[in-house]
């Protein structure tokens, strides 16, 4: 106990982290639904607007790497509170945005400070608490993580109905200075008594790889993925990575990333989980948006308020899988959890044109049980052979990968998804988007109001429609299939899990040598 700092202690480094964590995951799905109202906005192209959501996430990727050395470098408390003041302090300079390519300088200064905060968050909340009690705080913790993606569009429709676009930004500077006073009072820092040296090879190729594949993925569904330009970053990343790899493992005395994590067959495969849990919950909240929509006709808001029924079952089951971690260890909720999201993506592969609306609400809530049960899960058991000492820089690289992740199975299913459209298709919601409106809004809803009798002067208009409709179905059918196909490979895995029925020890025997 006398490493987590005290009881109170723990608890108040729990609420201070969960604060801040909160406020960075809002802004990654909020700025969602805003998109179209900043591109009307500043009047921006279709390809230059999409760099409002790009260039945070290429943001967040490249500096998430370099966290842990910072934390080491110059100590955990003070590189956190840096990072949550430069986020709000970006938040406020795009909330004051007057141009498109103002906004877009300031979306950089929010991935830098959001992608060096939430790794960091992560290791300190964990260094807080005692060893028996990590999957609590991750429980508690994870509230936030699969809430505030949830609640975000929610937020943002409700605000950008009112229009009022410049507050999604602005609310942020408050929460962010309040952070930072709960921080500074509360937190205890913590630094290598060594100070690292600048792993200054292993930056300029992590930079390369990393940033190369993000900026490929986020190209990829718009281009095609056969396109030279996205091969052409893609393979760029790769050799970037590759080096990166090289330089981390045989060269630096200091690496950013121990990759060397990897070896261990716990972390592996808890980290591999963890892709699948990444591809479960922002695939949904990728492609449903697009079908309540695109295709059935509802507001931003709306389709919010729908969303949530997945964040309230999440918020429920990842407090208490928490909790039956520390007693009965990751294998029974992980085992459980992707047998429920086998099954709910399954159902999620079946919906039509015409699926009721409750029955989608219903499917969501059965997704949010299987995510509280996998998604923080599978981080406490990556972490748990991890050092105290080390913690930073584990959850630098679980963190990092994961968005790695996150960013590429969007594009795919961005691609899995169109791939299923005709030129025809692609061609009206192209002309479609060009206007001052969404694209294809109300899609099948509006082909079958034309298909009614008496409106046969509409009929080659409902015609098409409804085959855009109809391909647009078969491209969600596929996607989720994909989902399910990875989920199914997810399942075996979690069976090779340490836990019940076994007996389970811990972290303290996960972290023991040996434990491979």
């Amino acid at each position: 106990m006398a490493a987590s700092g005290g009881v109170s202690y723990k608890w108040r480094v729990l609420g201070t982290v969960v604060f801040g964590f909160f406020m960075i995951l809002l802004d990654t799905t909020v700025i969602n639904v805003a998109f179209q109202a900043l591109r009307l906005e500043f009047g921006g192209s279709i390809a230059e607007s999409q760099w409002i959501i790009s260039v945070y996430v290429l943001a967040m990727g490249i500096v998430m790497p370099m966290s842990g050395f910072l934390a080491n470098r110059f100590g955990s408390k003070r590189v956190y509170l840096g990072a949550l003041g430069l986020f709000a302090l970006g938040s406020l300079l795009c909330g004051m945005s007057t141009s498109l390519y103002m906004l877009i300088a300031f979306r950089v200064v929010q991935g830098i400070g959001g992608g060096i905060a939430m790794p960091l968050g992560t290791s300190l909340l964990l260094q807080a608490f005692p060893v028996e009690e990590h999957g609590t705080a991750l429980g508690i913790f994870g509230i936030a993580a699969l809430v505030a993606p949830a609640l975000g569009p929610i937020l943002g429709g409700w605000l950008v109905g009112m229009g009022l676009w410049r507050v999604i930004f602005l609310i942020n500077p408050p929460i962010g200075l309040a952070a930072v006073l709960l921080g500074s009072r509360f937190l205890r820092d913590s630094r290598d008594a060594e100070r690292p040296p600048l792993d200054l090879p292993g930056m300029i190729t992590e930079i390369i790889g990393f940033g190369a594949v993000l900026y490929a993925a986020s190209i990829a569904a718009e281009q095609g993925w056969s396109a030279t330009t996205t091969r052409t970053w893609f393979a760029i990343g790769v050799l970037g990575l590759a080096a990166f790899a090289v330089v981390e493992l045989f060269v630096a005395r200091a690496p950013l990333l121990d990759l060397r994590l990897f070896a261990n067959r716990l972390f592996l495969n808890a980290t591999l989980l963890g892709y699948v849990s990444v591809l479960a919950l922002f695939g949904a909240e990728f492609l449903m948006p697009i079908y309540l929509q695109a295709l059935r006709g509802l507001s931003p808001l709306q389709t919010g308020v729908i969303l949530l029924s997945l964040a309230l079952t999440s918020g429920v089951l990842v407090m208490l899988s928490g909790q039956i971690y520390d007693r009965i260890g990751p294998r029974p909720l992980i085992v459980s959890g992707f047998a429920i999201l086998l099954l709910n993506t399954w159902q999620f592969s079946q919906i039509t044109a015409t699926t009721s609306i409750a029955w989608i609400t219903v499917l969501l809530a059965l997704r949010g049980v299987a995510l509280g049960l996998t998604a923080q899960t599978t981080m406490a058991a990556a972490l748990s052979v991890v050092p105290r000492r080390d913690l930073p820089r584990g959850a630098s690289l679980t963190n990092s990968t994961r968005l790695v992740v996150q960013s590429i199975a969007v594009a795919v299913l961005a691609t899995v998804l169109t791939s299923a459209l005709s030129p025809e298709t692609v061609a009206s919601q192209q002309q479609a988007a060009g206007g001052q409106r969404a694209s294809l809004t109300g899609l099948c809803e509006s082909a079958a109001q034309k298909s009614a009798p008496g409106l046969a002067a509409v009929q080659p208009v409902a015609g098409q429609a409804r085959r855009a409709c109809d391909e647009y179905i078969l491209g969600f059918e596929r996607s989720y299939r994909l989902t399910f196909y990875a989920s199914f490979v997810a399942l075996v895995l979690g069976l090779f899990l340490p836990g019940w029925p076994q007996k389970w020890a811990g972290r303290g025997a996960a972290a023991a040598p040996g434990h491979v």
